[in-house]
Parts: C-alpha cells; structure tokens; sequence
C-alpha cells in the first residue's frame, strides 16, 4: 500500500506541475499573437498520436512474444504445464496494452531450439529484450501507460527468473 501512496504523490506532483505549466502557459498565450492557438491543437495531437505508437509497438512486441511461446509449447509439449501461464500472463498484457486500438501483427517467432533447455533460453531471451524495451519506453510515456509499461516490464522480470533460475527443468 505504500507503494501507491508514493504513486498517488508522484501523480499529484506531476498534475500540480502540470497545471502551473498550462497556467503559466495560458497567460503567456494571450500576450501572444494571433494564429499560435493551434499550436497547442497540435501539440496535444502529436502527443496523442506518439502515445498510440508506442501502445502499438509495445502490444507489437507482446504479442511476438505470445508467438514465441506457442512455437516453444508446440516444439517441447511437456514445457506447456511450466509456460501456458506465462503464456496466458503475456496475452493478456498483449490486450491490455492494444487498448481500444487496432488489431497488431506479431513478427514471425524465431526458430525453437530442438534443445528444450535452450529453448527455454531464447524464451527468457526474448522476454529480457522485452522488459528491457519497456522500461525504456517509461521515460516517453503518459503517467497511464508509463504504469502499465512498469507492471508489463516487471512481470517480464519475474518470467526470465521463472524461465532460467527459478526453476531446474
């Protein structure tokens, strides 16, 4: 619960700085001539329209990955116990992050080890690349989805552990 105490104040820093900013902003707008309103249209627009990029390219990566770990099930069915629930886990951050948004194509998976350990490997590979990925889009992301993209990214974590250490086979 702590946690999102810290959370809420985090938040309600950033709206406060917010507000100050568009305050600050709205008075310096009516001193200004005429014409530059819809340079505030357009900044919101292009903001709505990165947060949508990178909603897809995240959901794009999820869903990749959703494809790796059905090729790994299909290649190592005596895995599928040990990973359809990171499987199931990764498809519905796929869903959470599509949104509202269009349907989004996976790349095709890699080739799967014939080894089941270095399958498992590549697989935990592929999730590092992953967490890391999302991690990173934090520092371009709304206070909305930059939340979503920390818990996508530290389940991402917690799946490398159980693919590698957190489990002998």
């Amino acid at each position: 619960m702590r946690r999102t105490e810290t959370t809420r104040r985090g938040a309600l820093a950033a709206t406060g700085a917010a507000a100050a900013a568009l305050l600050t902003g709205g008075c310096a707008r009516d001193a200004a001539p005429r014409g530059r309103e819809g340079s505030a249209a357009d900044a919101a627009a292009a903001a709505v329209r990165a947060e949508a990029g990178l909603r897809k390219r995240s959901a794009r990566a999820r869903v990749t990955l959703l494809a790796h770990y059905d090729a790994v099930i299909a290649a190592h069915p005596a895995a599928a116990g040990r990973l359809e629930p990171l499987r199931d886990a990764v498809a519905r951050q796929a869903d959470a992050l599509r949104g509202q948004g269009a349907a989004v194509r996976a790349a095709a998976p890699p080739a799967v080890p014939a080894e089941r350990g270095a399958a498992l490997k590549a697989l935990a590979a592929e999730e590092r690349r992953g967490t890391d990925a999302h991690t990173a889009a934090l520092l371009d992301a709304p206070p909305e989805l930059a939340r979503l993209l920390a818990s996508v990214a530290a389940a991402g974590a917690a799946h490398v552990y159980l693919l590698t250490e957190g489990s002998a086979g």
